[in-house]
């Protein structure tokens, strides 16, 4: 949805430190020649094998910690979903997290009244609609030039489905891998341990040449999903449009990959938080589209917003399996 910008990490969670006051402090003409230097020394990471295996390092910020794993983007007729069975039998505290599950839904449904609004006047609708078609086919006017139609169209959608690109991560049985640093993950992709990445045709040629110092994620492959509900509960003057852009955009690819239906519905198109994610992508525009972007900001609520991202954030920790 709409281009990503995105902050960078490191600087983001730096906090300024003041001087010594035993150390001169540098004067105009000094300042940036030292700033020349910091950039001298700050390493270019190498883009030519990321670009060759069409796969890229991302960086993940969670409450728990901060992780590195690897996305690709192919068409989904390439692709074999992560599988999730095994996921929730191993798990021994399936029966809690269910009920757990089921009263943060019901929770961000009693708050989120727009969004179940919306939803329900689409179920009366598609609801209508099939009462309608199937009254229709047993009064015999729908003909069989009609049904072909109808057949076209679905066959037409399945393969667009097929063609579009779809995002996949380095996950195993429904659960996200992240390394806290680059040589571990390095170390587990050289070990050939199975992964869904595997399946590309390019994973081989990236488990022999990659290193530890290819893993340097771009500035747009790095997210701070740990900062979302604190910046959420700020207030509106206090929301950091880049922030919360970024987080829907991994949030929605994680939902995805991970195959988590409830997140994905949450950001689904009509809701809520897909509302605020639309009014901060306009308020970062200038002009007229900015201003009524901001106009929409102020009329999201600030606690429903921060309560639907505590329950996206917690729901993809759930299934991260931390690797060192």
């Amino acid at each position: 949805m709409g281009t990503r910008t995105h902050t960078e990490v490191s600087v983001a969670r730096q906090s300024p430190q003041r001087p010594d006051a035993d150390e001169p402090e540098l004067d105009d003409t000094e300042a940036p020649a030292a700033a020349d230097e910091v950039e001298v020394d700050r390493p270019t990471a190498d883009r030519a094998l990321w670009d060759e295996v069409r796969i890229d390092p991302v960086e993940i910020a969670l409450p728990a910690g901060t992780g590195y794993t690897l996305r690709a983007y192919r068409s989904a007729r390439e692709l074999t979903p992560t599988d999730v069975a095994e996921r929730d039998l191993d798990d021994p505290f399936l029966a809690r997290r269910q009920v757990a599950e089921a009263e943060d839904d019901e929770e961000v449904v009693i708050l989120d009244e727009e969004f179940a609004a919306l939803s329900a006047e689409e179920d009366d609708e598609d609801g209508k609609k099939d009462s309608e078609r199937a009254a229709t086919r047993r009064r015999g006017t729908l003909d069989a030039d009609d049904a072909d139609a109808d057949a076209d169209e679905a066959d037409s959608d399945d393969d667009a489905a097929g063609d579009e690109e779809v995002p996949v991560f380095l996950t195993h049985k429904g659960r996200l891998l992240l390394f806290k640093t680059p040589e571990s993950l390095v170390t587990f992709i050289r070990s050939g341990a199975p992964n869904d990445l595997s399946q590309l045709d390019s994973w081989n040629e990236l488990s022999e040449r990659l290193e530890p110092a290819d893993i340097a994620p771009l500035d747009e492959d790095t997210y701070e999903l740990d900062l979302v509900v604190e910046n959420l509960r700020g207030g509106h003057d206090a929301w950091d449009p880049a922030l919360l852009i970024e987080a829907g955009e991994i949030a929605r690819d994680l939902a995805y990959a991970l195959r988590l239906p409830a997140v994905l519905d949450m950001l689904s198109a009509g809701s809520s938080l897909d509302d605020l994610d639309e009014a901060l992508r306009a308020s970062v525009n200038g002009g007229v589209g900015g201003f009524l972007g901001r106009r929409r900001l102020k009329k999201i609520g600030a606690q429903t917003a921060s309560l639907g991202w505590r329950t996206i954030v917690g729901k993809i920790s759930a299934v991260v399996d931390w690797r060192d």
